[in-house]
């Protein structure tokens, strides 16, 4: 964790190295804030959010279920050759992803691997989407056989065989099924209700952002000035709040920004538009039988993603939360640091962003100068702590 903090730390200071203008150039004017940027700036927070229980997942915000749901993400007797288990991909140190361009598990995937931090209150799970809960999300890499390569059947017979994982399971859910699909299904709610512990900490942005909602001095800030004018950029010129809104800094849906080229055996990624053709045909969507919320209300927003406008090349937009540790960057992992990303935006023109409102766009024309002041900001938005700690006893009394 420390060496891969000193690499983010080091790819930042290169980004300085690239994007500061002369030692000539004038100092820009102190950054001041209007009421409009503060009510942007306060709609970022507060962080952490409220956890809500997950109505479509029995197992959501059950302490049974979560230890049950880390013990198996952590087991590599999940994976049909028992040497990949979930964390082989999505390793705690990391972030909860693994630093490579594309995932890898038996064989290298097309994508690159998302963190799994801050998705509790996700509406779509995948890069395209593919899914529409966070336990149905859980059982495609298991299935897949680039990745784990697993069966309901072989999962099941893990649960039913090993006494300490059937004792949980139990605890959990009740009686185990006789049915191996029932099993297999239970095991990626409980695996969803471990991920939604998965919280990233506090970090300077938001303690920033709480001492102005405060209306606290600007002395009581302790935020950066370059930060603040990078800030401003976020929220106003650069429209970044087109795609990173709210508090976790991701409206969750759906953008063609011209990041992402990899195209798999050739083929152009088609994105969203085959995202909703899968998420639509899948068994274990919010209409199929393991949905929890018998009433269906939890499943509105599959409803209505048949009229979905769509384009091709598009992408879920990711958190900026703890970016600086999820390099590299982008659906094909090709965008090294985050000065890069900067750089791909700061000639964009927001007409490809605004497509499915109708509003016209324009360039964003960021100078260098511009372009190292949202550096720094973006830097504020991680936190170097691990907050997450095991609490398995080894024991189920």
């Amino acid at each position: 964790m420390i060496a891969k903090t000193r690499i983010a730390f080091a790819a930042s200071a290169a980004a300085f190295a690239l994007l500061t203008l002369p030692a000539a150039a004038a100092e820009p004017a102190k950054a001041t804030l209007s009421e409009s940027e503060i009510k942007r700036i306060l709609s970022h927070g507060p962080w952490p959010i409220p956890a809500v229980a997950d109505a479509g997942n029995r197992a959501s915000g059950k302490q049974d279920a979560i230890v049950l749901g880390t013990a198996i993400f952590f087991d590599k007797r999940l994976s049909a050759n028992g040497q990949m288990a979930c964390a082989s991909c999505h390793e705690p140190e990391r972030n909860w992803t693994d630093n490579l361009r594309r995932g890898f598990g038996t064989s290298e995937v097309d994508r690159n691997t998302p963190t799994l931090m801050n998705l509790r209150s996700a509406r779509w799970f995948g890069w395209d989407g593919a899914a529409d809960s966070l336990w149905s999300q859980n059982l495609r890499p298991m299935l897949d056989r680039r990745e784990l390569g697993s069966t309901p059947k072989h999962v099941a017979n893990l649960v039913r065989n090993d006494t300490l994982l059937s004792c949980r399971y139990t605890k959990a859910f009740g009686a185990l099924p006789a049915d191996d699909e029932s099993v297999f299904v239970g095991v990626g709610k409980a695996i969803a209700s471990f991920l939604e512990t998965l919280v990233s900490g506090r970090t300077p942005f938001d303690r920033f952002r709480d001492a102005v909602a405060r209306g606290e001095p600007e002395s009581n800030w302790n935020f950066s000035e370059p930060a603040l004018r990078g800030l401003k950029l976020f929220v106003g010129k650069g429209e970044c709040t087109t795609c990173h809104s709210g508090p976790n800094f991701t409206g969750g849906e759906f953008f063609n920004t011209g990041l992402s080229r990899h195209a798999p055996q050739g083929r152009p990624d088609a994105g969203r538009e085959a995202g909703i053709k899968q998420v639509m045909a899948s068994r274990f969507n919010l209409f199929g039988p393991h949905n929890d919320d018998k009433s269906g209300a939890n499943a509105e927003h599959l409803r209505k993603v048949a009229q979905e406008k769509t384009l091709p090349g598009e992408f879920k937009v990711p958190s900026l939360r703890n970016l600086l540790l999820t390099a590299p960057f982008g659906r094909d992992g090709r965008v090294e640091t985050v000065a890069e990303v900067v750089r791909h935006y700061a000639d964009l023109d927001t007409a490809s962003l605004r497509a499915k409102d109708g509003k016209p766009g324009k360039p964003l024309k960021l100078t260098p100068a511009e372009q190292t002041d949202l550096v720094v900001f973006l830097e504020t938005l991680s936190s170097f702590s691990n907050p997450w700690r095991p609490e398995d006893n080894g024991r189920c009394d």
